[in-house]
């Protein structure tokens, strides 16, 4: 109403209408009116532009979720805000869901974010040299279950994880800040991933150059670039995702987190590290770089 009254009372208008009288007959008051000429944005206005941004925000860590999982994602930060409400915030300020078509299975890979400084050498001469991360998936009876994790490339070790419901960027940045945790916060580590949403998204990326590590990226299609991480994940599938039918998430992470704590790091002997498992490998490494210094 208010843009209404300034059009009648305009000075050039067909019937120019002073001011009070149009407050009057439209009902409000004419201090209300010159209160919004001096700030003529609503708070309604304000409070969506607000939205808008928390939703772009939330649109970066996960591109592929669309208007249903934004409202999930928003609504757990507190806000009251419908499904309905934020289709139509989406729908005004253009943000789409990654998956635009379920015509194909498959999307082009992003633009890296960074050179890729391994180059298929899966060797390191020193612990927390070179780290490699991804993502893998396994469907439940409630769903799928997503896991990302950080592989040594020295000792082989997973040295850190998170495990999660949804593949968000948040998921990438959680395992990051475990593995960070678990090895003391090393600086100067290349961490080496695909070309993956998550490991290009701002809040990883972010979480690298804060930390001080070198993000490092392979090529499209080339699934040899991460051969040593994808090695992991066969081990994985085979030894625990594909054994049964799993009823529940929280089922199937016990069983991920049991296999990788107790067999893989502590029973299961490589040949690449001398018959030694990653923990027996990683004790002598360290014996020996206290022994030097």
């Amino acid at each position: 109403m208010f843009p209404l009254v300034q059009e009648m009372a305009a000075t050039g208008a067909p019937i120019r209408v002073p001011v009070t009288v149009a407050c009057r007959v439209l009902g409000f008051s004419k201090q209300a009116y010159y209160h919004w000429l001096k700030q003529p944005v609503s708070a309604r206005e304000r409070e969506e532009r607000h939205l808008i941004g928390v939703l772009r925000r939330l649109h970066d860590n996960d591109q592929e979720g669309g208007y249903r999982v934004l409202a999930d994602d928003i609504r757990d930060l507190g806000y009251e805000v419908s499904e309905r409400r934020v289709w139509r915030l989406c729908r005004v300020a253009g943000i789409r869901s990654a998956i635009v078509s379920r015509k194909t299975r498959y999307r082009p890979a992003g633009e890296p974010v960074g050179d890729d400084l391994i180059s298929r050498d899966f060797t390191a001469e020193y612990l927390d040299e070179k780290w490699l991360v991804d993502i893998t998936e396994h469907w439940t009876n409630e769903g799928k279950l997503y896991m990302c994790a950080f592989k040594d490339v020295c000792s082989r070790r997973i040295v850190g994880y998170a495990i999660d419901s949804r593949m968000k960027a948040s998921l990438a940045v959680r395992a990051l800040e475990n593995a960070l945790l678990a090895r003391g916060f090393p600086r100067d580590v290349i961490v080496h991933s695909d070309r993956g949403g998550q490991f290009r998204s701002k809040s990883f990326q972010h979480a690298l150059r804060v930390n001080g590590l070198r993000g490092s990226m392979g090529r499209v299609g080339a699934c040899g670039d991460n051969a040593a991480m994808e090695s992991f994940f066969s081990l994985l599938q085979k030894n625990v995702l594909d054994r049964k039918t799993w009823a529940t998430r929280a089922e199937l992470r016990l069983a991920i987190v049991l296999w990788i704590e107790g067999k893989y790091h502590r029973k299961r002997r490589q040949r690449g590290l001398g018959r030694l498992t990653p923990i027996e490998f990683e004790t002598i490494m360290r014996t020996s770089v206290d022994l030097a210094a």
